[in-house]
């Protein structure tokens, strides 16, 4: 019974991390720095359990984002849901690339994130500077090996069970 409930809590326990650390203020010359969390956070969970971590799981942590972040509703929905469409759609090739291949994939999924985000931006008419668009890329391409390493062992495990 007690390993039923780490397989539900530690997604929980990542997302809603995600989510805190996306809503936690940064000093200015850092806040453009930010890494994207919650994007990272739900690329490793759809292509750890696609199953359980799908489409639905992508809108509703990007409505979460909407909110605290202030942006458009739906905006950061959208381009989840994108990425995590594309991550489970090729969920069983992606998981069996080295780490460094998964990293590029990961960076080219974040970079599908962000245009998402660019193109919803020029429909509504807002601008934003370039260095707050593609500095959390930088920065999330940098993490991405440390959250794949804090959280490779239930990968594996996963991986072992499928």
């Amino acid at each position: 019974m007690a390993a039923a409930h780490i397989h539900w809590r530690l997604p929980v326990v990542t997302l809603v991390s995600a989510l805190v650390l996306t809503a936690v203020p940064l000093p200015a010359p850092a806040a453009p720095f930010r890494p994207e969390w919650v994007p990272l956070i739900l690329i490793f969970w759809s292509l750890l359990a696609p199953e359980r971590f799908g489409l639905l799981t992508a809108f509703w942590m990007g409505l979460l984002l909407d909110t605290l972040s202030g942006a458009l509703l739906g905006q950061h929905a959208l381009a989840l849901v994108v990425v995590v469409y594309l991550t489970i759609r090729f969920h069983l090739q992606i998981r069996v690339f080295p780490v460094w291949q998964l990293s590029v994939t990961v960076v080219l999924l974040l970079v599908i994130y962000e245009f998402v985000l660019f193109w919803v931006d020029g429909v509504a008419g807002r601008t934003v500077p370039l260095a707050e668009r593609w500095s959390p890329l930088i920065a999330s391409a940098l993490i991405w090996p440390l959250i794949l390493a804090y959280l490779d062992r239930y990968r594996h495990e996963a991986q072992v069970r499928m």
